[in-house]
């Protein structure tokens, strides 16, 4: 009897699978989140509320009796919450995989850039002195935050390049002495700020809460084009990690390509941080143990660090606005309470031993 030859997976192969894989588990965890809360909502008429908003596909939903409230509670209430916790979670984790192989650093994080003092200092400054809103059906905040972040950005850049290029440790000195500096402006408003300062906290902490498709249609379109970006640049990103002469020899021009790698994981953060605060450890938990799993080739790391960081974000919102209802905990609290730890084990993993 002929045995059939063993047919190993391909790269591609091995990537669609994994990516597969955690599509389905994104898609699951936006399912139950929608379907959890003060108003527990049967698993079937989630999805069948839902799926009669995807085109194409309504037609073949059957109706299951749906009750108007139901609709109501989860179009208007949860998928935007959801969808930003998505976007957030995907945006950071997608940052955070990006700057580790950058840095060469497992501990490093979207918010050594100084991208997140910016954002806090803007949304102080909104807060404290309660801007009139410029968006119509969004607040002042989320719009200050983002603009002062990319206005750190850009001044992280302007110190960090010398003779037109970047060195990756003078773009980190850069991002920690205008992040210490934001932060003691911020400081001295938030002194000053009298009843504003428990606002001010709370956003500061972060929080997914009264969140709806405004903030949605303000993040999207630059976590969309930054995460876009990253990914067509993953294979630079493979290049430059070996080494910046070898990346030359290779056919990429380090620097250049340095310049719109952080660019991009920039543009996430301050989109994600205008609209959903300071939420932390997200850019270093995800990545981290994605590329336990799955390997340092950023061309599946960085897609799946992305997916994965939605999983991740959308499970521990639904833990925050669950845990104590009808209250709700900030979910950035849970991801410390979370991240805190992990980044103790990774800093003793990385502790030589002496002797």
């Amino acid at each position: 009897m002929k045995r059939e030859p063993v047919r190993y997976l391909t790269y591609r192969d091995r990537r669609k699978k994994y990516l597969v894989i955690l599509t389905s588990l994104l898609l699951a965890a936006m399912v139950v989140a929608a379907g959890v809360g003060a108003v527990p909502i049967p698993i079937a008429e989630v999805s069948s509320i839902l799926m009669c908003r995807v085109p194409f596909v309504s037609r073949w939903v059957p109706n299951m009796g749906r009750q108007d409230a139901y609709e109501t509670i989860i179009l208007q209430v949860r998928l935007p919450r959801i969808l930003l916790a998505v976007i957030i979670g995907g945006s950071l984790a997608g940052a955070g995989a990006t700057l580790q192989g950058l840095f060469g650093n497992p501990l490093a994080d979207p918010y050594i850039m100084g991208i997140s003092s910016g954002a806090a200092l803007g949304a102080t400054i909104a807060i404290s002195s309660r801007l009139p809103s410029l968006i119509p059906g969004l607040s002042s905040v989320p719009v200050a935050a983002f603009l002062a972040s990319v206005a750190t950005m850009t001044m992280v850049y302007y110190l960090a390049g010398v003779s037109g290029r970047v060195s990756m440790d003078t773009f980190l000195l850069s991002g920690v002495v205008v992040s210490s500096f934001l932060w003691a402006v911020m400081s001295f408003i938030m002194m000053m700020s009298g009843d504003s300062l428990r606002e001010i906290m709370m956003w500061l902490m972060g929080s997914l809460s009264n969140k709806g498709y405004a903030h949605v249609k303000m993040a999207s379109p630059y976590a969309v084009f930054g995460i876009f970006v990253l990914i067509i640049m993953a294979r630079d990103l493979n290049l430059i990690c070996l080494g910046d002469d070898e990346a030359r020899h290779l056919g990429v021009d380090p620097e250049h390509a340095k310049g719109i790698i952080m660019f991009a994981s920039s543009l996430v953060t301050a989109a994600s941080v205008s609209v959903g605060g300071i939420i932390g450890f997200v850019g270093l938990i995800v990545p981290h143990v994605m590329r336990i799993i799955l390997g340092p080739d950023h061309r599946l790391l960085l897609p799946a660090s992305v997916i994965a960081g939605g999983i991740f974000l959308v499970s521990a919102d639904t833990i925050a606005r669950t845990l104590i209802a009808p209250a709700e905990i900030p979910v950035g609290v849970i991801t410390a309470l979370v991240g805190a730890p992990f980044f103790f084990y990774v800093l003793r993993r990385r502790k030589v031993p002496e002797g």
